[in-house]
C-alpha cells in the first residue's frame, strides 16, 4: 500500500530484499582515530513508538546503558569481528576517519549481525551512555583528533543510565508544534537528573514544542531499576499538552539482571 500510494515519493520505486534477522538487538559505539577504537559501553534502543515493541519504528523513544543483552562474549566477539576490521579496512582504502562509529547489533542465533553501521553518535544512545563518562569527554575529542587514543585511559561510573523520550502526540505520523512546556526547571533539579532537549524551541520567551521528539528525559542510579524509576519520577515533572512516551523504557534489561 505504502508503494502503491508513492507515500515516500520515488523512493518507493526500487527496493531492496534483505534477510529476516531474529534476535535481541543492542548498539555500540566508539571513538575512533583512524588507528585505535575505544569502545563505549552497550546500550539498548526502543525504536517502536508503543510499549512492548509495538506499531511503527521511530528515531528511537529511549535507551539505557550498560545493557546487559551483550554478554562478555558477544561483545568480545563484536570488537574484533566488527570494529577491529572496521579500522583495518580504514587503512587498506587509505582513510584517515577519525570520529564516532556506532553500529547496530542483533544477537541472533548464528551470533551478532550489523543492522546499521553510522559515522555518528546515536541518538537517543548517547544520551543514555555520556552521563556515565567519567573521563573527560573533551579530552578524548582531542586524542581522537590527535591520533592519540591509545595514549589515554577512558573510564565509566559504575552506575545505570536511563533516558526515556517525550514526544509530541501523533508522532511518528503528523503532530501539532507550538505547546508550551512545563515543569523543566522541577526536572532538571531532581538528583541525579538531566533533561536533554531535541525539538524544542523558544517562542516569546517560552519554551515549546516544535518536534516529533521533544526532550530526552535522563536519570543515572546505581542499578537499572533505581534509574527506571528516577528517570520516569522526572518524566511526570513535565507536562504539555499532547504530550507522549513510552512506559517501560529500560524494562527489557531488568528480565537479565534479575
Amino acid at each position: 500500500t505504502i508503494m502503491q500510494e508513492k507515500a515516500f515519493g520515488d523512493a518507493g520505486n526500487r527496493v531492496i530484499i534483505e534477510e529476516k534477522l531474529e534476535g535481541e538487538e543492542a548498539s555500540l559505539m566508539a571513538f575512533c582515530d583512524s588507528k585505535n577504537i575505544v569502545l563505549m559501553l552497550v546500550s539498548q534502543d526502543h525504536k517502536q513508538i508503543f510499549d512492548n515493541d509495538e506499531g511503527p519504528n521511530t528515531g528511537g523513544m529511549g535507551a539505557y546503558s550498560p545493557a546487559p543483552v551483550m554478554t562478555e562474549k558477544i561483545f568480545i566477539s563484536v570488537k574484533e569481528k566488527i570494529f577491529n576490521n572496521f579500522v583495518k579496512g580504514l587503512a587498506q582504502e587509505n582513510i584517515d576517519y577519525r570520529g564516532v562509529i556506532y553500529a547496530g547489533i542483533m544477537n541472533t542465533k548464528d551470533g551478532p549481525k550489523v543492522l546499521e553501521f553510522n559515522v555518528r553518535f546515536g541518538d537517543p544512545e548517547s544520551q543514555a551512555v555520556l552521563p556515565l563518562l567519567k573521563t573527560d569527554l573533551s579530552k578524548i575529542i582531542l586524542a581522537t583528533i590527535d591520533r592519540k587514543l591509545g595514549d589515554i585511559k577512558v573510564e565509566w561510573e559504575e552506575k545505570s543510565c536511563v533516558c526515556v523520550v517525550v514526544a509530541s502526540g501523533g508522532y511518528p505520523g503528523k503532530y501539532e508544534k507550538g505547546k508550551e512546556i512545563f515543569g523543566l526547571e522541577k526536572s532538571a533539579q531532581l538528583k541525579d537528573a538531566i533533561v536533554f532537549h531535541a525539538g524544542t524551541s523558544v517562542k516569546e520567551g517560552k519554551i515549546v514544542t516544535s518536534g516529533g521528539r521533544v526532550l530526552g528525559v535522563t536519570a543515572l542510579d546505581s542499578n537499572l531499576k533505581s534509574a527506571i524509576d528516577r528517570a520516569y519520577q522526572a518524566v511526570s515533572l513535565i507536562k504539555f499538552e499532547k504530550m507522549y512516551y513510552r512506559k517501560d523504557i529500560g524494562k527489557k534489561g531488568l528480565k537479565h539482571v534479575n
